[in-house]
């Protein structure tokens, strides 16, 4: 079981890797490994947070299914002998001396039934979680550091926090619940059916209305769900880059004005979450008026038929006990599908949680191109001038440019004997120091070629940095915009004496500064080799050639 779970949840890569991994695993759970293996050819490579999740889940899972229909069958025991107590006490009938012993004691293991089962539900959720959270673990060690640095912050930070339970309750409390929403009424409709069949009858046949509303409701539920899942992972992405910026925006005293933003996204975000819950609980209200009504309907029919105001067939010639039996076991008919409804938000939240997953986890390492079509592209690159990568986003143009740049491992074409190559990108290394330090780090520059290159890009203009040269910069950049990090990333090219590699140089820039950075990329490109995946038609109408890649392509960065 254990190489299906490794698997389904969490794909293979290296077959160091993957002996790693799983040994980690056998030793977390106790189990002794066999001997070193790599991974089967043919596999597919696709992380599935569900698939892993059902693997994990699946014993206990069934376990919480026995116990909760024992706890059913007890239930309706329960019920029995109850209704034989009261009827016999009511009717002045003799009361077996067993009959009132065997109601404690079945209610007594029906209690115990009942915890045993919401304790391992706790337990196997909380072991689904578990289970996730180390496959997202294993995933990300697996990953090349640039694919997890291009993962989206927010999504990351929701994903390791809230994800692994949204999937955990999707997969044990709402499979459970589904499972005895078709279990439960059956019992209780054929403990019905022993008494009398009209009465199993009027209320099975309500169960079609209840399942029309589940659909609507739940597709309704479903839409929100996914919304908010996006949106909470906006929100964490934007209090993230809040926290980064935080020193550049106490310099520009806009403090308050962030706040203010931030707190009206979280009023709107709260706004919708209990828009989601309000759905969820109207349908918990659907359920109990049907329930409700049909008891009421059994309530009346029975009543009548004991005072002899009526004749309904089914109704009217029933002993005591049998139409208490009825009152006490049909609110156990309708009490699974209100389970169900109470876990239709834990569904809706569970699969849109696996979904963000799937994409945030899948296998950045498959080919970004059809078989064949690299070979049909002309990769040939000039001594001198600019080649544009263009394409919509997804055709992998940051890809083709990382293989030309030799940076996912194979040396690019224009990697030999033309100096140090040159990276422009928002994941441009920035070191901790200055803002000279940080243009200068790779290049043998005096103050006066520094100076020449900051104002060139623009950084000596830039308000949000006071000092110029001398500006500080945290580790990494970490007070740097990402318009910042590309100007600083440019200026250091100038420098440099290499070819580059450019991915979205005039991303997140304005209008003015974009232009700058055009520019100077133009009279770069007079002596040296330069590469460019872009959108901006005006950076591409620059180039000498381009290439031009097609729409969806899996697999592919932008």
């Amino acid at each position: 079981m254990l190489d299906a779970c490794y698997q389904i949840g969490f794909g293979w890569s290296h077959p160091n890797t993957f002996n790693l991994h799983k040994a980690t695993m056998y030793e977390k759970w106790g189990m002794m490994p066999p001997a070193a293996e790599s991974p089967p050819s043919g596999l597919s490579t696709q992380f599935s947070a569900l698939g892993l999740a059902r693997v994990v889940a699946g014993q206990g899972t069934r376990m919480v299914l026995v116990l909760q229909a024992l706890r059913t069958l007890l239930k309706l025991g329960f019920s029995g002998c109850t209704a034989l107590l009261v009827g016999s006490l009511v009717m002045e009938a003799d009361v077996p001396p067993w009959l009132a012993a065997a109601a404690a004691a079945l209610v007594g293991a029906c209690a115990i039934a009942g915890l045993f089962a919401d304790r391992r539900v706790v337990a196997t959720e909380s072991r689904v979680a578990t289970g996730l959270s180390d496959a997202m673990a294993h995933r990300l060690a697996s990953m090349p550091a640039r694919q997890i640095q291009a993962l989206p912050a927010g999504g990351l930070i929701v994903a390791m926090q809230r994800h692994p339970e949204a999937v955990a309750a999707l997969v044990v409390g709402h499979r459970a619940a589904r499972t005895m929403m078709a279990a439960g009424p059956l019992i209780a409709a054929l403990a019905l059916l022993l008494v009398s069949w009209q009465s199993a009858l009027l209320v099975v046949l309500l169960t079609p209305v209840m399942i029309i509303f589940f659909a609507l409701v739940g597709e309704t539920l479903h839409r929100r769900a996914e919304a908010q899942e996006r949106a909470f992972g906006r929100l964490a992405g934007q209090f993230s880059d809040r926290i980064r910026a935080l020193p550049t925006i106490l310099a520009n005293h806009a403090l308050q004005a962030e706040e203010a933003k931030l707190a009206r996204r979280l009023d709107a975000y709260a706004a919708n979450t209990m828009g989601v819950l309000r759905i969820a609980f109207l349908n918990a209200a659907i359920i109990d008026f049907f329930a409700s009504l049909s008891i009421a309907m059994l309530a009346v029919f029975l009543g009548l038929g004991h005072l002899g105001l009526a004749r309904i067939p089914g109704f009217h010639d029933l002993a005591l006990w049998q139409s208490l039996f009825i009152l006490m076991v049909a609110p156990d008919f309708f009490a699974p599908f209100r389970r169900f409804s109470e876990q239709y938000h834990a569904k809706a939240e569970g699969e849109a949680a696996a979904a963000a997953l799937d994409r945030l986890f899948e296998d950045g390492s498959r080919p970004f191109m059809p078989s064949g079509m690299l070979e049909a592209i002309d990769l040939s690159l000039p001594a001198a001038g600019m080649v544009a990568i263009t394409g919509p986003s997804g055709a992998g143009k940051t890809t083709l440019l990382r293989r030309l740049a030799g940076v996912d491992g194979a040396p690019g074409p224009m990697s030999g004997g033309r100096g140090r190559p040159s990276w422009i990108g928002t994941d441009s290394f920035v070191a901790d120091g200055t803002i000279a330090e940080a243009i200068g780090s790779n290049a043998d520059a005096g103050s006066t070629r520094l100076e020449l290159a900051a104002r060139s890009v623009g950084l000596l203009d830039d308000a949000l940095l006071p000092g110029g040269l001398s500006a500080r910069v945290g580790a990494n950049g970490a007070s740097l915009s990402g318009g910042q990090r590309l100007r600083i990333a440019v200026a250091r090219a100038i420098l440099a004496d290499g070819p580059i590699y450019a991915d979205e140089p005039t991303a997140k820039l304005d209008a003015a500064s974009a232009a700058s950075i055009r520019r100077a990329l133009a009279d770069l490109a007079a002596s040296r080799p330069i590469v460019v995946a872009t959108h901006d038609p005006k950076l591409a109408a620059l180039a000498l050639r381009r290439i031009d890649l097609p729409p969806r392509v899996h697999g592919a960065a932008t």
